[in-house]
């Protein structure tokens, strides 16, 4: 079955950095393309970068954009995303997703796997 793993969460300080990494199996991870969303409390799930199945396009909400930076690794099966300069309004739990054959999307629905999520917390 497919299974998508997030790790790389933690606490950290304002305009500190964090990488999360999305392991992948089950699936033909070359195929897919992966986004990466968050949920704060209260709050809906909210895209926050994404990167096409051939990896040639990568694209960020404003929010993020110059901040992060999402990359994948098709021989190991992981998708990342390497934060910087984290604010108190980054704080969430994040989770990567897989969409087949997905060159660009900005919403759930358009990816059929997601993870379990990670924790980021931003605090001093």
């Amino acid at each position: 079955q497919v299974q998508l793993v997030e790790s790389g969460g933690g606490l950290v300080q304002p305009g500190g950095s964090l990488r999360l990494s999305c392991a992948a199996s089950g699936l033909t991870f070359s195929t897919y393309g992966m986004g990466w969303f968050r949920q704060a409390p209260g709050k809906e799930r909210e895209f926050i970068a994404g990167i096409s199945w051939g990896g040639a396009s990568t694209y960020y909400t404003d929010s993020v954009r110059g901040r992060f930076t999402i990359s994948r690794d098709n021989a190991k099966n992981t998708v990342n995303l390497q934060m910087n300069t984290l604010k108190p309004e980054d704080t969430a739990l994040y989770y990567c997703a897989a969409g087949y054959r997905v060159v660009k999307s900005y919403v759930p629905g358009g990816y059929g796997y997601w993870g379990q999520g990670t924790q980021v917390t931003i605090s001093s």
